[in-house]
C-alpha cells in the first residue's frame, strides 16, 4: 500500500536574514521571511508528508502566531513529522522536489541538502532540482523563492 503526497512552500527574500534550504545554509545578501527560518524546501517537504497522511498543514501543525516557532530550525520540525510518518507504521519510498529561484545558483548546494535530508528522512531516494523561472513573476524577480515536494510513502 502507498500514499503520495504534494507540498508546496513559497517565501519572499528579504535583507537581514540567512538563506537556509534543505537545512543547508546558502551564501546570498538575502535570506527568506518567515517566523522558522523559512526553509521552503523542507516546508514543501512537510506538507508533502502531512498531505499524503491525510493530516493537516505545516501552518496548522507550526502555527506562525506561536512564540515556540520563532525562528525554529525547520529541520528539526521535519524530524517531527518525520517522528509522526513512522509512528502511523509508514516510510519514505522516495521524494522529488523542486526548488525555484533565480538566484542563487541551487546545484552547488543540493549534495548537501540530499546529505542532510536523507539523515532525517531516513533515505537516500531523494532528487532535488534547482529551476528559475525565466526572470518572470515574483520568483523570477528575486522577490522570492518557491519550492515543491512530492513523497512516496509505503508500508514500513
Amino acid at each position: 500500500m502507498y500514499r503520495i503526497g504534494l507540498g508546496y512552500d513559497i517565501h519572499k527574500l528579504t535583507e537581514g536574514r540567512d538563506l537556509i534550504i534543505g537545512g543547508v545554509k546558502i551564501t546570498h545578501e538575502k535570506g527568506l521571511l518567515g517566523h522558522s527560518d523559512a526553509d521552503v524546501l523542507i516546508h514543501a517537504i512537510i506538507d508533502a508528508m502531512l498531505g499524503a497522511l491525510c493530516l493537516s498543514d505545516i501552518g496548522t501543525l507550526f502555527p506562525d502566531n506561536d512564540d515556540l516557532y520563532k525562528d525554529a530550525d525547520s529541520t528539526v520540525l521535519l524530524k517531527k513529522v518525520y517522528e509522526m510518518v513512522k509512528e502511523k507504521g509508514w516510510k519514505i519510498s522516495n521524494l522529488d522536489s523542486n526548488i525555484i529561484a533565480q538566484r542563487p545558483k541551487m546545484m552547488p548546494y543540493i549534495p548537501k541538502m540530499k546529505e542532510v535530508l536523507s539523515k532525517i528522512l531516513e533515505t537516500e531516494e531523494i532528487s532535488i532540482k534547482a529551476k528559475t523561472n525565466e526572470k518572470m513573476d515574483a520568483v523570477g524577480n528575486e522577490l522570492a523563492i518557491e519550492a515543491h515536494a512530492a513523497v512516496l510513502l509505503n508500508l514500513a
